[in-house]
């Protein structure tokens, strides 16, 4: 294709340049995670040639050392490092469908670090050839959905699943302290018979348990399913028979997570079918999160008008004109993370679709749905230990408020079913809001139970566990 001018300090090649210049679209580049990913593929993949006698074990060691120089980096925790390698990875995720020019990327920083270390000028090729060594038994159709499944697999092991049950710890622990409050339930917003508040908070604390588990099965099936080995079509042209399955291996040992190569390479990479799977639990891990922190939202709304059965920690100024006012900003946090997984999610769907996305033998929507996977699972984690930390530790039962309303609800009427029947406790409910009088004063006015019999049947802890008519 001709020359290419290349920045002096790159630790890239021609094609990486060329695919900035193609592709100036959104700004943001191929995420960390994904690159982190490709090292621990890259280096696999070298020590599976070696071990197949199709590497010599100089080139190996090379290739394995540069790989680690960029996961180190990547790993730096002040960030300055991962910074720096990053700027060696700058294109777009909006590029190339089959993320050929992340591999190629890659496949020349790895190429040239080796270079480097063996004391040749950068660009030489020497001794670590990009494609003919970093890339050998590969192809970008293959590579790149290993090291989305990878990347996505490793970030919910690492930062989701730890993330949602800190979450789901925090709720039962109020869960349990908030036991023996009796309150009322509500349906459509309206009034409803009594519940404990720990009840209520064991709900919560069950989607987040289902979102733990739901996190493990999206790990799961991004594991069990690399398409490495297959090469160009799934054919596995250029490689040997027992690659795909030798660099699972590697990645298995190397990372605890249990990889394996893919059943049928030709789902694995004529589809992204594991990845819109991964996502579909992911949004559903979204949706559970903002079920619970609208509610939480709802419980603590007021002070002085809302229902106020539940005080949020104040954790910044509400309003710049209202002095005093104190928001849920951190449920609100979480129901726009909601919003943005769900729309993730489309965008995950829409480029797996046959038509858009999936085209006979290779998905050309790739870098896009990797970035929003990962997107997804960073949003998810930290907001899932945002909220647990600074709202749900922190929550407070206003009891004043949150049992008083008790013996106002008309639906204790429900209690009397058993003994009067339907219709009779209807009655008992209207004429008991006509007239301004809870149920209890109703019934005693109207001589309609004995008070003793009505004590037993009015009382709200007992309506909150089944029990016999």
């Amino acid at each position: 294709m001709g020359e290419m001018t290349v920045p002096s300090d790159a630790l890239y090649g021609a094609t990486t340049q060329r695919a900035v210049l193609n592709f100036p679209v959104s700004g943001r580049p191929i995420p960390p995670a994904m690159i982190h990913a490709f090292c621990l593929l890259k280096k696999a993949c070298a020590e599976a040639n070696g071990q197949l006698k199709k590497l010599d074990e100089r080139r190996v060691r090379l290739i394995s050392r540069a790989c680690q120089e960029i996961a180190a980096a990547l790993a730096d925790e002040n960030g300055s490092a991962t910074a720096s390698m990053m700027q060696q990875f700058p294109i777009d995720i909006f590029q190339t469908g089959s993320g050929t020019s992340t591999n190629m990327n890659v496949n020349e920083v790895i190429g040239n670090l080796a270079a480097r270390t063996a004391g040749k000028p950068l660009g030489s090729r020497d001794p670590v050839h990009p494609n003919d060594h970093v890339n050998m038994g590969q192809s970008s159709n293959d590579t790149f959905p290993t090291a989305m499944q990878v990347a996505g697999a490793l970030t919910i092991k690492a930062r989701l699943i730890p993330a949602v049950r800190r979450l789901a710890r925090a709720l039962h622990v109020k869960a349990r302290r908030f036991d023996g409050i009796v309150k009322i339930g509500r349906t459509h917003l309206m009034d409803a018979t009594p519940i404990r508040l720990g009840q209520e908070f064991s709900g919560y604390a069950a989607q987040a348990d289902y979102s733990v588990k739901r996190a493990e099965r999206a790990m799961v099936r991004l594991a069990e399913n690399l398409p490495i080995g297959g090469t160009a079509v799934g054919t596995g042209i250029n490689t040997h028979p027992r690659f795909g399955r030798l660099v699972a291996g590697k990645l298995r040992k190397e990372t605890g997570v249990k990889f394996a190569e893919a059943g049928n390479h030709f789902e694995a990479q004529a589809t992204r079918d594991c990845v819109v799977e991964a996502s579909g639990q992911l949004k559903t891990i979204a949706v559970a999160l903002s079920k619970i922190a609208n509610d939480i939202r709802l419980l603590g709304s007021g002070p002085r008008c809302g229902l106020y059965e539940l005080t949020l920690p104040a954790t910044q100024p509400g309003s710049s004109i209202m002095p005093g006012k104190v928001n849920p900003v951190i449920c609100e946090s979480v129901m726009q993370v909601a919003c943005q997984v769900i729309g993730n999610d489309t965008a995950i769907t829409l480029g797996a679709t046959g038509g858009i996305g999936s085209l006979l033998e290779l998905n050309v929507a790739m870098p896009m749905m990797a970035a929003n996977l990962l997107d997804s699972i960073s949003l998810l984690a930290n907001v899932s230990t945002i909220f647990a930390d600074r709202c749900i530790e922190g929550l407070k039962v206003n009891r004043s408020v949150a049992t008083g309303m008790v013996e106002k609800s008309l639906m204790l009427g429900t209690s009397l079913v058993p003994q009067i029947g339907y219709d009779k406790a209807a009655e008992v409910v209207k004429g008991a809001f006509l007239s301004g009088k809870t149920v209890r004063q109703y019934v005693l006015k109207h001589k309609l139970l004995d008070p003793e019999q009505l004590d037993k049947l009015l009382d709200a802890a007992s309506m909150t566990e089944p029990k016999g008519t």
